[in-house]
């Protein structure tokens, strides 16, 4: 008897607690009556933190100043996923802002210089997200190059030097190998395009499927996806605030200041070189990563600039 009191007593009790919470959740979320409640707008409210909205799709998209067709449901819908992915993809997007502002102006300044379409940038933030990787398959630097594709681009490879990690060296290498695509295709996208799959990859899909368009081109996962994260980080990059990435300028990572010091002979300890410059060799590598050794090994007519921090 004891037993089944308490037990009536105890469920008595939560139905109070339930009661008393539904009273207050109702009040707190209650719709307002003249409150639009068929859109995302009406229902939407920026000071919850479990709010999950679909991303604000642009009306227009271009990319190298060629026409993205989002009036195609397919290419839209695949825009939509990138644009989703990047926008809830939260630790990843905000290193993106903090690096790109650091990163972004040189590389754009580079592209110019070659003649390269300013979009072309936003290829570091998917690649690599502004940092010096190495992939599984061996691509290395902000752009991502395979050893036999840096030497081709001009770029230095050796035990001891590895312009692949070098991001003002590897942009103009990038900008050489975009430049020959596009003389190859004759389209920007496209060219974007071959730089995840090779200008033979993309040939070769050109010719068995006849068709030219990006767009409408079956591709490997990868390649199909690989302009709209591109287009993505754009979007992000250029209206964080739309996208819901609020920061302070202090909060971005700040370019590197630097001063260069040319070296024409062979350094046999870059870490008592290191020490007689003031810093460790820890920031001697920091400021040069293409550095790969703990020697610099010069031939006779050679010159190499190393940057030092301010």
């Amino acid at each position: 008897m004891i037993k089944k009191v308490g037990t009536i007593a105890l469920l008595g009790l939560v139905l109070l607690l339930v009661s008393i919470f539904g009273s207050w959740y109702s009040q707190g979320h209650q719709v307002e009556p003249n409150k639009d409640t068929s859109s995302i707008e009406g229902l939407y409210d920026s000071t919850r933190f479990d709010n999950a909205r679909s991303v604000l799709m642009p009306n227009k998209l271009d990319f190298a100043g060629e026409k993205v067709p989002l009036d195609n449901i397919d290419v839209y819908e695949r825009m939509d996923r990138e644009l989703l992915i990047n926008t809830y993809w939260h630790t990843n997007s905000i290193l993106m802002l903090k690096r790109a502002h650091r990163w972004l102006p040189i590389i754009a300044q580079e592209l110019e210089k070659e003649g390269v379409p300013d979009d072309f940038k936003y290829i570091v933030a998917i690649e690599t997200n502004f940092s010096n990787d190495t992939s599984p398959r061996g691509a290395v630097g902000f752009w991502q190059f395979l050893k036999g594709a840096g030497l081709e681009n001009g770029l230095e490879i050796t035990d001891e030097v590895d312009e692949r990690y070098d991001p003002v060296k590897a942009t103009r290498a990038a900008a050489n190998y975009l430049n020959h695509s596009y003389k190859k295709f004759g389209s920007w996208t496209m060219a974007a395009a071959s730089y995840n799959r090779g200008v033979t990859g993309m040939l070769k899909a050109i010719e068995h499927q006849k068709e030219s368009d990006y767009y409408k081109l079956l591709l490997n996962e990868e390649t199909a996806r690989y302009l709209f994260r591109i287009l993505a980080a754009k979007l992000i990059l250029e209206n964080p605030e739309q996208y819901g990435f609020l920061f302070d300028t202090k909060d971005l990572y700040q370019p590197y200041e630097t001063d260069t010091v040319e070296v024409t002979q062979t350094i046999p300890s870059l870490v008592d070189w290191a020490q007689e410059h003031s810093l460790s060799y820890r920031q001697l590598k920091k400021y040069n990563p293409w550095l790969r050794e703990d020697r610099l090994t010069v031939m006779s007519g050679k010159t190499y600039k190393i940057y030092l921090p301010k």
